[in-house]
């Protein structure tokens, strides 16, 4: 694993796009050595060479633009369409270089260029997902090779058709034969030739998803004198100070969590806890504050708005519906940052229980904000998700605590037919609420004691509910939300 050094945090990812390119070179090379033994070992040494330095050429251009394009967010990029014309041109240069110059041979390389992006750029291959088990970067890379060679069985096999096809309708003079043999050996040497490409890109970028999803520990190291001192700040100021859709803020969330919730990194979380609590307050808030973004926003999307000056004219010709599931959607882009701020922050609070010495998470009010905002923020959820969402009257509630294990409706808005199960956007909502809803329980199994006094007295909504208006609800929903999770009904 990596860790914090005094660098500059823009060489966190320069570094890593270096270490990417080093290892994409040594893997086309090998790969290129093995089709050269294999099929046209027959090349004199300057052929050789000079093919050489051209397929790295081409795997270059490639691997340079698929880093442009990478981004955590799977928002469409414009630089999107530029992979298109990249892989083209990549793909041409990489056939010659292995077939010999021939106007046939470019051609398909470049169709099968175009082809290997277009299904890159549908199947939406261009977003980051990061694990969530962490494995040593050689296992990790070994795990995925059998299924990249086995994707690029398949991908050069279509793209071979694909090309094909196209060259019925070019010109006749522009078919002329390859110099290679017969014409069995040619297509089997063509056939090889797209499946080396395809498979060097498979496993850049396989390579790339692995390095570059790698958890970065932003921490000095530990007996120095930064560590002893203020060790959490540099893992503070690169969840602050970085931009939302950059990998570095993706990186910092994920070292977040991670140290949250394992006791592998028990000194950093210590240092959470510190006794004038501005750490603990710094830590809450980057974790609170896209959790009450999405609360927000969602009660935007979802009202719809007549005023919102970010429609374009497009917006405005479709439907109030789709409108507000485009919207949605957008917002559920940030899904994986949405996950770590949950799980860190109900994992640290839990733990607070046992490891604030100095009481600094209940006496910022941290507990109630936590609490209130995930409630928030699972509501909101709920409703993008067609549940109903009301509040119950008093007399007829029932159970420990005065609760009724019912349906909630949101009393905002009437979701006219809910969202279809198949409907991608609820597979996403149904995942955060998974999420929301196993760390409001996580922070009620750790507190279930003090959460019963305080509902035994009536002063839950006090100890536990934070003051002012919710970004999703009223106070009143909230606490009866609380109250089903103390009775185990929240679901």
């Amino acid at each position: 694993m990596c860790s914090w050094t005094a660098a500059e945090p823009d060489m966190v990812v320069k570094n890593r796009l270096v270490g990417f390119l080093l290892w994409q070179s040594i893997l086309s090379s090998l790969i290129y050595l093995a089709f050269t033994i294999a099929i046209v070992s027959w090349r004199s040494f300057t052929a050789v060479f000079v093919s050489f330095f051209s397929f790295h050429l081409s795997q270059l251009l490639f691997s340079v633009s698929l880093s442009t394009v990478l981004s955590p967010q799977p928002k469409f990029r414009r630089i999107l369409p530029v992979l298109l014309a990249v892989a083209a041109v990549s793909g041409s240069l990489s056939a010659v270089s292995l077939c010999g110059i021939n106007g046939r041979v470019g051609f398909k390389g470049f169709a099968s260029g175009l082809f290997f992006a277009a299904f890159y750029i549908y199947k939406r291959r261009w977003v980051l997902q990061f694990p969530i088990i962490q494995r040593p970067l050689f296992f990790s890379f070994k795990m995925g090779i059998p299924s990249a060679i086995a994707r690029a069985l398949k991908l050069s096999a279509a793209a071979y058709l694909f090309s094909a096809l196209l060259l019925v309708f070019m010109p006749r003079n522009f078919s002329t034969d390859l110099e290679l043999g017969n014409f069995f050996a040619q297509h089997i040497i063509s056939y090889a030739a797209g499946f080396s490409m395809f498979l060097c890109w498979e496993l850049t970028h396989h390579l790339h998803q692995v390095l570059h999803t790698k958890r970065f520990i932003f921490a000095p190291p530990k007996g120095s004198a930064a560590a002893e001192t203020n060790p959490s700040e540099p893992l503070l100021a690169a969840l602050e100070e970085t931009s939302p859709a950059s990998l570095l803020k993706y990186l910092a969330y994920l070292d977040l969590c991670m140290v949250c919730e394992n006791n592998v990194d028990y000194w950093r979380r210590a240092a959470f806890f510190e006794e004038t609590g501005e750490t603990y307050k710094r830590v809450a808030a980057v974790c609170l504050r896209p959790l009450e973004q999405l609360a927000s926003k969602l009660v935007q999307g979802l009202e719809g708005s007549p005023d919102d000056k970010t429609y374009s004219i497009s917006d405005q010709l479709q439907s109030s519906t789709n409108r507000q599931n485009s919207k949605c959607s957008e917002l559920m882009n940030d899904f994986q940052v949405y996950t770590w701020s949950a799980r860190a922050i109900a994992s640290l609070t839990a733990h607070s229980r046992k490891e604030d010495r100095f009481g600094v998470a209940q006496l910022s009010g941290s507990n109630a904000a936590v609490i209130s905002t995930l409630i928030a923020a699972l509501l909101a959820v709920e409703t993008l998700m067609g549940k109903k969402i009301s509040l119950q009257p008093s007399q007829n509630l029932m159970g420990a605590f005065g609760t009724k294990s019912a349906t909630f409706s949101a009393g905002r808005r009437d979701v006219r037919a809910g969202k279809r199960r198949d409907d991608p956007l609820y597979a996403k909502a149904y995942a955060m609420a998974d999420v929301l809803r196993t760390s409001i329980y996580c922070i009620v199994s750790a507190f279930h004691h003090e959460m019963l006094a305080s509902a035994k007295s009536g002063l839950l909504e006090k100890d536990w509910i934070a003051g002012g208006k919710p970004p999703f609800g009223t106070r009143e929903l909230l606490l009866q939300k609380l109250h089903l999770f103390l009775d185990f009904q929240a679901s």
